[in-house]
């Protein structure tokens, strides 16, 4: 499962967290965000061992620019409290499920 956080709470559960953390950056007027998110959304079901989380860089633009964000959609795999790796742009399920063992 997927949940949406929050600058507040970003830091105790995303950098805090015991498991690894996939970060998806996005906004609701991305075409490709919006063609992400389902792939997202389903290999979230698929891993126990990761966090999967979405944050809103309109609501949250504090957030996205501490990280640098650029370009939409961006994700980032956060790992031992630091990023592990980053992708940007639409990517298929398969490639999305090799960057996240990447991290395991």
């Amino acid at each position: 499962m997927v949940k949406e956080i929050k600058t507040q709470d970003f830091k105790t559960e995303v950098i805090g967290g015991s498991k690894p953390a996939l970060v998806d950056f996005w906004a609701s007027w991305c075409g490709p965000c919006r063609m992400l998110s389902p792939v997202v959304d389903k290999v979230s079901e698929q891993y126990d061992g990761v966090d999967f989380y979405k944050v809103n860089v309109d609501e949250e633009p504090d957030l996205a620019m501490e990280y640098g964000i650029m370009s939409i959609p961006c994700l980032i795999m956060f790992k031992d409290g630091k990023i592990f790796d980053q992708s940007v742009g639409v990517v298929p399920e398969a490639a999305l499920k090799a960057f996240v063992e990447k991290a395991l």
